[in-house]
């Protein structure tokens, strides 16, 4: 534990905790991670992407992207979100070889996009690692960075208040079970919020259903608040429904542009978990590595039926709330990940957790991430007096929370979605080039770079001392 209260070894802790701290990742990854290919089976009716498939890869994935970027970033890659627009295009392709194809026969050719999506990754890295990170930098100041991380919060902020809507009374529990532990808790207590507001509200809503409380469902009628209907018909073991992923020109049209994307939302995320853990993760072990663990991660899941991963800002929030910096604790989640994966009925007890408690916990989690931005900008005392980052903030955060659906063009025959996420990176990275003023050089002010999370020396002895002559 250093100076300011955060944990960076958590074998200080002993295992039993490290293994709560591993559960509480997971059940704040778990959530998001299989309903993407609940969505995607919707896409291609009940032919889509397997949930233990998932879950296998979003642990292995995890793994994988941990070796590359030498065991020192603490994240998380679960399900991506990005591709859903792609695979909705693809199970609907009606002309050329899928003319007469089944949903199911659709999907491997999805995957295979993703592949070669996932492959992509590995250009970029090779540019940065080619040109250097603090060139590749010098285009993603503070004033690009800063709002995208804010709208990367800001943009799942529906997402949390339509899932708490659904039942508030459980949504406010474990909100406020998460805030009095983590503001009024002590030891162990105060850095498993998490866990403590999931399991406290679960309770309740053993409570409240047993008490006959109900919520909509969705075809104008109602249901018990909890449905373990998927948990008696669930097998104790059983392998995941691995497939073999195919090529075709037309769906890697439709899903590798996608990869423009999701690369920039990984910039924006290891910016986020930089600044949140207070390391240099930019450099050491270095943007390219992370780019080639999330990429390869990707293709990985995809070459086997699985969706693409991307590092959770999910697993940031939590970062933030427990001070609990230590890789080891996500390797834990993902090991439980893969170990779920083999037993369908857990994974179907967890998946019974309620909507509303979700969303109680993204309340905090993505507020964190949005927060985690605005500090990125603060303490990097960006001039908002300058015309130039007032208009690329303002066309960041128009663009990352404007264009909720993204937007679609046509690239011959296929139909290509940028989500507004992406959006938002290529316009403020543009603007950053074309208007005159970027005067940022990374690693000139080593102060707010440390802030960022991405500066030279991450603790300088005397950081307080450097502070405090550069507002002289």
């Amino acid at each position: 534990m250093n100076n300011n209260g955060a944990i960076r070894d958590a074998r200080s802790l002993g295992v039993p905790k490290m293994l709560l701290l591993g559960l509480q990742h997971m059940f704040a990854m778990f959530g998001a991670t299989i309903l993407v290919p609940i969505l995607v089976n919707g896409y291609f009716h009940g032919e889509g992407l397997s949930i233990q498939v998932t879950l296998f890869f979003a642990g292995l994935g995890t793994l994988f992207f941990h070796l590359c970027a030498k065991m020192k970033v603490p994240a998380f890659l679960g399900s991506s979100f990005a591709f859903l627009g792609g695979f909705s295009t693809v199970a609907n392709l009606n002309t050329g070889i899928f003319a007469d194809m089944t949903y199911g026969e659709k999907l491997p050719y999805a995957c295979g996009g993703i592949v070669v999506a996932g492959l992509l990754y590995l250009l970029l890295a090779l540019i940065i690692k080619i040109v250097g990170v603090k060139r590749v930098m010098h285009y993603l100041p503070p004033v690009v960075t800063g709002p995208i991380i804010i709208c990367i919060g800001l943009s799942l902020a529906p997402s949390a208040v339509n899932n708490a809507q659904t039942y508030w009374p459980l949504a406010l529990i474990a909100l406020a079970v998460i805030i009095i532990f983590n503001v009024w808790g002590t030891g162990m207590w105060r850095i498993i919020p998490i866990l403590l507001g999931v399991v406290i509200a679960y309770i309740c809503a053993m409570i409240f259903n047993a008490a006959g409380a109900t919520v909509a469902d969705g075809a104008g009628g109602v249901k018990p608040l909890l449905d373990y209907s998927g948990v008696a018909s669930s097998q104790w073991f059983g392998l995941p429904n691995f497939l073999i992923c195919k090529f075709d020109l037309t769906a890697i049209l439709v899903m590798a542009p996608i990869a423009l994307a999701t690369m920039m939302e990984h910039i924006g995320d290891i910016s986020a978990i930089s600044a949140t853990v207070g390391e240099n993760f930019i450099e050491d072990p270095g943007l390219h590595r992370t780019l080639i663990g999330d990429g390869l991660a990707t293709s990985l899941s995809a070459l086997f039926g699985g969706p693409a991963n991307t590092t959770y800002g999910e697993n940031t929030g939590v970062l933030e709330l427990s001070h609990v910096y230590d890789p080891r604790v996500i390797r834990l989640a993902a090991v439980f990940a893969i170990v779920l994966s083999f037993i369908p009925k857990v994974a179907s007890v967890i998946g019974s957790l309620p909507d509303s408690i979700i969303g109680g916990v993204s309340f905090i989690l993505y507020g964190m991430i949005s927060a985690i931005g605005v500090r990125n900008v603060v303490e990097n005392e960006v001039d908002f007096k300058q015309s130039r980052n007032l208009i690329i903030a303002a066309v960041i955060l128009v663009c990352g929370l404007g264009f909720a659906n993204g937007i679609s063009f046509n690239v011959g025959s296929a139909t290509i979605t940028l989500t507004g996420l992406a959006l938002a990176a290529i316009c403020g990275i543009a603007l950053n080039i074309i208007l005159p003023g970027n005067d940022y050089e990374f690693g000139e002010n080593p102060v707010g770079d440390i802030h960022r999370g991405v500066g030279m020396n991450t603790y300088p002895k005397d950081l307080d001392k450097k502070k405090k002559n550069r507002k002289k």
